[in-house]
């Protein structure tokens, strides 16, 4: 009959032959309740202590917990950068996927799962280990002694194992990443996308976002836009929520280029010329002072004389 186990801790026996001289002592207390399980293999990961800790918290959370972008912000103090960039070093790894699923009533939603193993690594199977082969003993025959085998046929047949063989290939690297490209971006254009956050909080871009965008402000500053003409245009009528990365929105509208200004004209504006005013004259019938083209009557004395 097993004996009853006590969930008190253990204290370490630091006397003991085996006992470590120095690094970390752990004290174990058995836990039955309120806790996680996870792989050494996630746990130990070498990188970003932020995407151990993400990983760590997702484990713990029950099935149907939201772990988007904002929730995880909410949670932890890091950013949106740094939590993102979690989730993508997660996704990358295997450990997170994401699904579109179309529900009933037409709408797209993603399901997200994780993995304790990342994915593909459980579904693998394990090679069965290799079986020792015994050679056969033929039994010889009565008063005979066994031939020893020629040496020109050892060497051949070892030749042609060798040839059956494939050759084992050194094991690729993997491609490293392409760089951000941020040294041949448009310094004005990166001004400009890197000083959106002093407008609006919310837009917060990373460096590869950052390059992504800066060719097409780099266009809107060829059609004679100024920097604050586009600050405008991307920070005015924001929605309240964003259902998508700042950048994505920013994709958006910087999609097309303004249409182009007009030239100006080259040469001075035209002049119009002003009318030249008539002389004054003085009516010969009652001397009032009229304008006209030369000596005259005024307008009354030519009706009276017409009537």
């Amino acid at each position: 009959m097993a004996g009853a186990q006590s969930n008190a801790p253990s204290h370490t026996n630091t006397g003991a032959p085996n006992s470590p001289t120095s690094g970390v002592i752990h004290v174990r207390t058995r836990l039955t309740a309120d806790f996680t399980v996870i792989s050494n293999a996630l746990a130990q990961r070498r990188g970003s202590a932020v995407t151990i800790g993400v990983a760590a918290y997702i484990l713990s959370v029950p099935d149907g917990a939201r772990i988007s972008i904002a929730a995880l912000c909410a949670h932890f103090d890091e950013g949106e950068i740094l939590i993102s960039r979690a989730l993508r070093e997660l996704e990358a790894a295997g450990y997170l996927e994401r699904r579109k699923v179309r529900g009933p009533n037409g709408k797209v939603r993603t399901q997200t799962f994780f993995y304790d193993v990342p994915r593909g690594a459980a579904d693998r199977p394990t090679p069965p280990p290799p079986q020792p082969t015994r050679p056969r003993k033929s039994a010889p025959a009565e008063n005979s002694t066994p031939a020893a085998a020629p040496a020109t046929d050892v060497a051949a047949a070892a030749a042609a194992t060798e040839a059956a063989t494939p050759p084992i290939l050194p094991p690729v690297a993997s491609p490293s990443p392409p760089p951000l490209g941020l040294d041949e971006a448009d310094p004005q254009a990166v001004v400009i996308l890197a000083s959106l956050r002093i407008v609006d909080r919310r837009l917060i871009l990373s460096r590869s976002e950052v390059a992504e965008l800066a060719p097409a402000v780099s266009e809107w500053l060829a059609q004679g836009l100024r920097p604050e003409e586009i600050t405008g245009a991307l920070t005015t009528n924001l929605p309240a929520p964003f259902r998508a990365r700042p950048a994505r929105v920013l994709a958006f509208r910087l999609r097309e280029a303004p249409f182009p200004a007009p030239p100006a004209p080259s040469g001075p504006p035209p002049v119009t010329p002003l009318p030249l005013a008539l002389p004054w004259q003085t009516c010969d019938g009652c001397e009032r002072a009229f304008r006209a083209a030369g000596p005259s009557a005024c307008r009354d004395c030519r009706t009276a004389e017409a009537a």
